[in-house]
């Protein structure tokens, strides 16, 4: 009887599962973990050095992100959310979930534009129109041309309740137009095609040939010279300046993971993560690289002047500003 007590004992001892290791959910939109987005390679890259297993969970876009992050509350099971924008981190910071970083925001060309002690940027991009140059021999050099142009030449946007750059294109036309938004609005509405809950909807529009122009980012041409060997398609600078697009990160305060989370969140500024940020999510990166930029980024047009709201003032004024314009567009 001992001897088969023993043997049982041992058996156990050997069927005993192994520690599986610890996953890092993070929540970020669906371009990001697309096969030619950097979260494929970035996963890579964090699981070698963090003995993890690294979870990404899409959701469309930005704003879907935060509206998602707010039905789940504290039962959310994210333990990072990435690809949130400066637009909505007040709106973010309200809900109460997230938690401070511990991180100091690495020296960048934004580091005038933003530190925070809860959500650290990773990267950043001027908004700008995308137009067709063999389409487009005249492109608009202005906010006032694009909304006073020719109709039949139009343009796609994105919904600024779904979408960051939806969001961002609204805090544009207010952060130029102020109270006379609504009306530039009514007048831009005819130039529009179409308006789409996503940046990729958008986008594949536009490539597909459905409209000369598209809302994007003043980082998007690169793509083209770089992978399709074509310069094409190009960002028309503006005279009133671009609108900035900074994108964060950070951390849920009930995270199981928490010191895994923080982990990650170092490693977003480093080069195992910076190094996919240029020609992989084509925007400019917020923290270390480990070489020089591409030469085709050095083509790129250099606004003037960069325009951003402060967060606070895009959250009180978000929802009336997104009636406005769909007041406005409905006319």
């Amino acid at each position: 009887m001992k001897r088969l007590l023993v043997t049982l004992m041992a058996m156990a001892i050997f069927i005993l599962p192994v520690s599986a290791k610890p996953v890092l959910t993070v929540y970020t939109y669906e371009s990001f973990t697309a096969d030619w987005g950097p979260g494929p390679e970035i996963k890579k890259a964090f699981e070698k050095q963090c003995d993890c297993s690294l979870k990404w969970v899409a959701i469309a876009d930005g704003v879907a992100l935060l509206n998602r992050l707010r039905l789940e509350g504290n039962h959310t099971k994210a333990d990072i959310v990435l690809g949130l924008d400066t637009n909505l981190v007040a709106d973010a910071k309200a809900t109460g979930l997230f938690a401070p970083s511990g991180i100091d925001q690495p020296k960048s060309a934004i580091s005038d534009k933003w530190h925070d002690d809860i959500f650290l940027a990773y990267d950043y991009a001027p908004f700008a129109v995308i137009y067709n140059s063999e389409e487009m021999k005249n492109p608009p050099t202005s906010l006032d041309q694009l909304i006073n142009g020719d109709t039949s030449q139009k343009i796609i946007l994105q919904d600024p309740r779904t979408s960051t750059p939806g969001l961002g294109f609204l805090s544009w036309m207010k952060a130029v137009y102020g109270d006379k938004a609504a009306a530039k609005w009514e007048k831009l509405s005819k130039r529009v095609l179409t308006v789409t809950p996503g940046w990729s909807e958008a986008y594949g529009l536009f490539t597909k040939g459905e409209a000369p122009m598209v809302l994007s980012y003043v980082t998007s041409p690169a793509y083209h010279m770089i992978v399709e060997k074509t310069d094409k398609y190009r960002a028309a600078a503006f005279d009133e300046g671009h609108y900035l697009q900074i994108e964060v990160a950070g951390m849920i305060k009930g995270s199981k993971n928490i010191e895994l989370a923080r982990k990650f969140m170092n490693f977003m500024i480093m080069p195992g993560f910076q190094d996919q940020i240029p020609t992989k999510n084509w925007m400019f990166p917020a923290g270390k690289i480990s070489g020089a930029l591409p030469e085709q980024f050095d083509r790129l047009i250099k606004p003037n002047k960069l325009l951003l709201l402060d967060a606070n003032i895009v959250a009180s004024n978000r929802k009336g500003w997104i009636r406005e314009w769909l007041g406005a567009a409905s006319k």
